[in-house]
C-alpha cells in the first residue's frame, strides 16, 4: 500500500526487496527519503524517515540531549542516531495483522505522521548543530518558529 500511496501522488519509489521500499519526498525543509521494512516474522512495518542532518562528532553530546527534549513531545514514533554515520532518522514502527495489510488511510498517516515530525523539529537540530544555542534554546525557538506559521 506504500508503493501505491508514493505512486498515487507522484513521488519516486523503488522497491529494494519484496520486504523494503524506499521513496523521497519534500518536506517544508528539505527532502527526505523515507524507507519501510516489513518483518514478517513480527509482523511490525517500519518507518524511517531520515531528514539528511549529519551530527558531526563534536555536537554528539548535544545533539542527544535535544533529541531527549524532541522524544518527550513525540506520541508517536521517536528520532535517533545511528551511531556508525551520526544521520538521525526518525523511526515509526506500525503494528499490523497476520495478513500485513496496510490500509491506505494507515498508510497515509505513517508517512505524514513522519514528514510532519521532521517538519516540526528539523529547524531545532540546524539550531544545535550550526549555531551556539543550547539544545533546550534550539527546541523552544524552533516550537516557537513553528507556531507562528500555524
Amino acid at each position: 500500500m506504500l508503493a501505491a500511496l508514493f505512486e498515487a501522488r507522484g513521488w519516486p519509489v523503488e522497491m529494494l526487496s519484496p520486504e523494503e521500499l524506499s521513496g523521497e519526498i519534500q518536506g517544508s525543509w528539505a527532502n527526505y527519503q523515507l524507507r519501510a521494512i516489513w518483518r514478517a516474522e513480527d509482523n511490525v512495518l517500519q518507518l524511517l524517515c531520515l531528514p539528511d542532518v549529519r551530527v558531526p562528532s563534536q555536537r554528539t553530546a548535544a545533539a542527544h540531549e535535544l533529541l531527549a527534549l524532541v522524544n518527550e513531545q513525540l506520541w508517536l514514533g521517536h528520532f535517533d542516531i545511528w551511531s556508525k554515520s551520526g544521520m538521525l532518522v526518525y523511526r515509526h514502527g506500525a503494528m499490523l495483522g497476520d495478513d500485513g495489510l496496510l490500509s491506505l488511510d494507515q498508510a497515509q498517516a505513517l508517512v505524514e505522521t513522519a514528514v510532519d515530525e521532521c517538519d516540526r523539529f528539523y529547524p531545532a537540530f540546524q539550531f544545535v548543530l550550526w549555531s551556539d544555542r543550547s539544545p533546550r534554546e534550539a527546541l523552544e525557538s524552533a516550537l516557537v518558529d513553528a507556531h507562528g506559521e500555524a
